[in-house]
């Protein structure tokens, strides 16, 4: 916060001065109708002529800075989101877009050849399943998926990092965001986002509050201030008739002063701002959250679960080695991997073309064996795509295609070791000794093991090993430690069989691991953790993720990740970060501490008021009373207005720490409880006796008042 900054913020402030804006924080609510009466009050007393008219009108004073000083903690905090959303806003040019229409005319035909046609149309025209064609140098229309070819994609506008990052389609890091540039190559985007409704439209939505909306502890909160607040006025009022009767009636900015006073204001005034700056925060960490239930949510969680691939480690596993089986000869099993591998539009299954297409035969350059190979996939050729639950893919060849040489359709199949091996077994094949120690040593490693099987419609034959390494990410371990620090499980998830699992979960450090999981067992780990009452935070950036992400009680997607995935969880890590959630469970932490302790040292300091007020009310009719004031404040007008000045101080004192949130420490909860009761609690007592006693030296030097 700086003068600045502070400056700006005045004129939203004093807009929110409006009684329909006030109601929604009943205890600021009040104060602004205290305010109006001791206008009044102080207006009556100055045409009057009254002796008292230069002391009602200082409290006045005081009770309308009270009220805008807390619009302002609001507003400061709010401005932050705005000046953020201008520059996001920036980022929102309108382009044209080149939209593909009709269908793609064969060669041969009359107009063939000349395959889809294009019209340029407005961005804004786009709608969801729209078809359209970015080149380098375009900006990207809309949200939408890459459906065909890769390219460098600049996403400075939305990320603030300037290193390029890859899209293609297939995988997981098809998804591409509105108003970023393509630098490089040619992508075809399928829209996933209607006009208005875009990634950097929610974004832009958000930061600036628009549709923030309060969280489950903050209205419990406003519940128990508004309740206080009750009981409070309740007492002031039936202070009046009973003062009256012992004849010391206070007037009515006297009531209104000591009301004030006892009502916690301070934390009544820094709740929005809290709860603002604490969606800011996630937003300075490029994580967008859709809600401030789920940043809360986020300080609650005490298990974690981690897509492997893309979140502990890189996700781009390639093939690095063919092991052939006993008796079959290397080219033959690297051909046919090559050739299951052909309609794989995934990294894995392009790196396993790559890396075949090295060692072709009779190809005297890679884009020759590249022309070869694609003969290979002709229209007449069934492509078995990879599913979750039969976890291979290949492809059918039929009888005369030139892959096929014998009598019958000829099955290609690669995939999951234990998956092959039962597609082998189940045609009259088997899994060779040699293979399955080849398995288990490639799985050791935390490499991933795939099988190349045939089958030729007499016997199926598993011929050899693919060997795929992935590459967990640095820093991985230490980052679960501070995790365990915080009293949170960690569980890996992955499609991977159990020893490359378990390989993988020792390297990163995780607390427990789930291999060879399904879409449904990513579901039944979360429900058996709620089922035990705890709070479930999931990270992935995959359409197969979206269902988990959909049912964690936080989902956090990456940026790079598919727009199902984004759709699904509750926030998006623009840096595509998974390591990240560290941060974001530290910043829900640091929320619900800051509100904790701001409310202790609220309710703290109006202990302090009391030794102020209550004796300057009722000494002179009862001076034992005289004994409560243990500050030695000079007279009950000084004492009352001091109390007054004091309280509308600390909100400014306070807005800074509300702003930036008291510091989280990965300690036990009730380390760092007794930590904040010592600070807070005991704080919260002594420093208003010492800031009234100060204020009340300078106010004693009032006319009418010392």
């Amino acid at each position: 916060m700086n003068l600045t900054n502070t400056l700006a913020a005045l004129p939203l402030a004093f807009r929110k001065l409006h009684p329909r804006l006030m109601v929604h924080s009943p205890v600021m609510f009040t104060v602004l109708i205290g305010s109006i009466v001791c206008t009044l009050v102080s207006i009556q007393q100055l045409l009057m002529g009254s002796s008292s008219a230069v002391f009602s009108i200082a409290v006045t004073v005081w009770l309308w800075l009270t009220v805008i000083f807390g619009n302002l903690s609001e507003a400061i905090a709010e401005g932050r989101g705005k000046a953020q959303a201008d520059s996001l806003r920036a980022a929102r040019t309108s382009v044209m877009a080149r939209r593909r229409v009709g269908a793609l005319v064969p060669a041969g035909q009359a107009g063939g050849g000349s395959g889809y046609t294009e019209e340029l149309v407005p961005g804004t025209d786009l709608a969801v399943g729209d078809i359209v064609i970015c080149e380098a140098g375009d900006l990207i229309p809309s949200d939408g998926d890459v459906i065909e070819g890769l390219a460098s994609v600049d996403e400075s506008a939305i990320t603030g990092e300037s290193a390029p990052v890859i899209r293609e389609s297939g995988g997981d890091r098809s998804s591409v965001t509105g108003g970023t540039m393509v630098l490089s190559d040619r992508i075809v985007i399928r829209i996933t986002a209607a006009s208005g409704k875009t990634f950097l439209d929610r974004m832009i939505s958000l930061v600036e509050g628009a549709t923030r909306q309060k969280t489950p502890n903050e209205i419990a909160l406003n519940v128990l201030l508004a309740s206080l607040t009750i009981v409070f006025v309740v007492a002031v009022m039936t202070l009046a008739p009973m003062a009256a009767f012992a004849n010391a009636l206070p007037t009515p900015v006297v009531l209104v002063a000591l009301l004030v006073c006892l009502i916690p204001t301070t934390i009544g005034a820094l709740v929005p701002a809290i709860g603002i700056a604490g969606m800011d925060r996630l937003i300075q960490r490029n994580v967008l959250a859709t809600s401030g239930r789920a940043v809360e949510t986020a300080g609650d969680i005490t298990t974690l679960l981690l897509d492997k691939t893309g979140t502990i480690t890189y996700g781009n596993r390639r093939a690095v080695a063919f092991v052939a089986a006993d008796g079959v000869d290397q080219d033959v099993l690297v051909g046919t991997a090559r050739l299951s591998s052909l309609a794989d539009e995934t990294p894995e299954g392009r790196s396993i073309v790559d890396l075949a297409l090295g060692g072709t035969a009779g190809a005297s350059t890679p884009g020759e064996a590249l022309a070869a190979a694609s003969t290979d996939l002709t229209g007449d050729v069934d492509v078995i795509e990879f599913s979750a639950v039969t976890r291979m893919s290949g492809l059918n060849f039929p009888v005369g295609h030139p892959a096929n040489p014998g009598q019958a359709v000829l099955e290609v199949r690669k995939g999951a070791a234990s998956a092959v091996e039962r597609y082998a077994e189940e045609r009259g094949g088997f899994l060779p000794q040699e293979l399955e120690e080849a398995v288990l040593k490639i799985s050791a490693t935390g490499g991933t093991p795939l099988l190349v099987a045939t089958y030729d419609g007499e016997r199926a034959k598993i011929l050899g090993v693919i060997h795929l390494a992935d590459v967990v990410k640095p820093g991985m371990k230490e980052r679960f430690a501070e995790l365990r620090a915080m009293g949170i499980k960690t569980i890996m998830i992955t499609g991977d069989n159990k020893i490359t699992a378990a390989a993988i979960a020792a390297e990163a450090g995780v607390d427990d691991f789930v291999a060879e999981a399904t879409p449904e067992d990513k579901l039944a780990v979360i429900k058996a953790e709620q089922d035990a009452g705890r709070l479930v935070a999931m990270t992935g950036d995959g359409t197969n993720d979206a269902p988990a992400l959909a049912a964690a009680d936080v989902g956090v997607a990456m940026n790079s990740g598919t727009s199902a995935a984004k759709e699904a969880a509750n926030m998006v890590d623009l840096d595509s970060d998974p390591t990240k959630l560290i941060d974001i469970v530290g910043i829900g932490k640091q929320l619900l501490i800051t509100r904790g302790s701001l409310t202790t040292f609220s309710v703290a300091n109006d202990v302090a008021k009391y030794f102020a007020i209550v004796p300057a009310l009722f000494a002179a009719t009862f001076p034992g009373l005289g004994l409560l004031n243990i500050m030695g404040l000079s007279s009950p007008e000084s004492a009352i207005l001091s109390a007054v000045i004091f309280n509308a101080l600390v909100i400014v004192a306070l807005v800074p720490l509300a702003l930036r949130g008291v510091k989280y420490r990965a300690v036990s909860a009730a380390r760092a409880l007794s930590r904040n009761l010592l600070i807070y609690g005991l704080g919260g007592v002594i420093a208003p006796f010492i800031g009234i006693k100060l204020i009340d030296l300078l106010v004693s030097l009032i006319p009418t008042i010392g």
